[in-house]
């Protein structure tokens, strides 16, 4: 894929994502537990040979996106932050070597479930914990915020997927 239509598909994406989270699934609160934060796809498929400084930028526009039309002063963009921040070592961790890493981008085409697995749960949890907690902001509430830590980390991976299967068909 040439850089442009990498640049160009990144640049919708950015601004698909944010329109979602802030219209669609920000309104969404089953059970007051589970809130599902779909825009940290975008942070997930970004390309590989993003450099670390490109990388944080990103990061910290789409944070600050979803944290200027939600009114969360910072919430966002910390925890996306410290998602793009743990990105190149997750990477590393669960990847054999520079072999291994196939196609441009993390996706579940070009990795196969199992790695695709591993590298969104890392990264969807880093975030989650980093959000949820700040939110809360106090220790006395921590078994609460961690059943909201995993339950809305399983319901954005169950988005991430369906969205890997309905976007990024694998071929037969």
């Amino acid at each position: 894929m040439t850089t442009s239509k990498v640049v160009f598909n990144n640049i919708l994406r950015f601004f698909f994502l944010i329109l979602i989270q802030v219209l669609i699934l920000n309104n969404i609160y089953l059970g007051g537990f589970i809130n599902p934060y779909f825009y940290v796809y975008f942070i997930l498929l970004l390309p590989y040979e993003t450099p670390g400084g490109l990388l944080l930028l990103l990061s910290f526009l789409v944070g600050a996106g979803v944290d200027i039309f939600t009114n969360t002063l910072g919430l966002n963009t910390s925890a996306c932050l410290a998602m793009a921040y743990a990105r190149p070592h997750i990477i590393s961790l669960i990847s054999t070597g520079p072999d291994s890493l196939m196609g441009d981008s993390p996706s579940l085409k070009n990795q196969g479930l199992k790695w695709f697995l591993y590298y969104s749960i890392s990264l969807i949890l880093i975030h989650h914990f980093v959000l949820f907690y700040l939110e809360a902001f106090r220790f006395t509430e921590f078994f609460l915020t961690f059943i909201r830590i995993i339950l809305s980390s399983i319901f954005t991976l169950v988005l991430v997927l369906i969205s890997e299967y309905l976007f990024y068909p694998r071929e037969k």
